[in-house]
């Protein structure tokens, strides 16, 4: 899978979880299997996706608390 369509991907999953609150976690499990699948594939993560996977972990960690 080309790096644009990943991103791409990962857009989308963020879009939704703007729009659909209450479906964050499903959306949040499949951004973190997307970016998996980049470190898998050797691909560089976009920095600003992995600050943004560490702070909504620890906002959920936060929220369960």
């Amino acid at each position: 899978m080309a790096l644009e369509e990943i991103k791409a991907r990962i857009s989308l999953l963020l879009e939704e979880m703007v729009n659909q609150p209450e479906d964050v976690r499903e959306v949040q499990e499949q951004r973190r299997e997307k970016l998996r699948e980049m470190r898998a594939m050797g691909l560089p993560l976009p920095a600003d996706l992995v600050e943004l996977e560490s702070r909504l972990d620890s906002d959920l960690d936060a929220t369960e608390a």
